[in-house]
């Protein structure tokens, strides 16, 4: 008889709920986004809405085309939140000069002064984290390469030769 050793699961258990590393990941981000609720209520922004303010407030002027790449998001995502923001008056949206198919998004006065409200955003979600600042950095630099590494494997993932690529082990 095979014995499976302690640390790996038998193969029937790799569809157990609490093995599953990509339901741990969403478990976290739901976590996340509950803080970040909270947090950006207060400045009138959601939590994608935020991400696209950091992208511009880091970056300055970019065209839609480089945010949505920026945060992995397609156009259908991303068009409606800009709309939103620019509604809110915290982006302009301007067809280039250059190419009439290109639309660029810039901050407004109001959108660039809400970046010092923004400024204590991280600090509250570094003390929700509750992780010391070496295994904040490890863990960051985890998920970058778990990133990497899922976005180079979705060939093989997707004809299905990996069965158990979502579970631990």
């Amino acid at each position: 008889m095979v014995t499976t050793p302690p640390d790996r699961p038998h193969d029937e258990d790799y569809l157990r709920l609490d093995l599953q590393l990509c339901f741990s990941l969403h478990a976290a981000s739901r976590a996340f986004n509950g803080v970040y609720r909270t947090l950006l209520k207060d400045l009138g922004l959601t939590y994608p809405q935020y991400l696209v303010m950091l992208t511009l407030w880091e970056h300055g002027e970019l065209p839609v085309k480089s945010i949505g790449e920026k945060l992995r998001l397609d156009s259908g995502t991303l068009s409606p939140l800009l709309k939103r923001l620019e509604s809110a008056g915290f982006v302009e949206r301007h067809r280039s000069k250059a190419d009439e198919r290109s639309v660029s998004i810039r901050l407004t006065e109001q959108g660039t002064a809400l970046r010092e409200h923004a400024l204590t955003v991280p600090h509250h979600i570094a003390r929700a984290v509750n992780l010391p600042p070496e295994d904040f950095h490890t863990l960051r630099t985890l998920l970058a390469t778990l990133t990497e590494g899922l976005d180079a494997a979705q060939g093989p993932m997707a004809t299905g030769t990996d069965e158990a690529a979502c579970a631990e082990g």
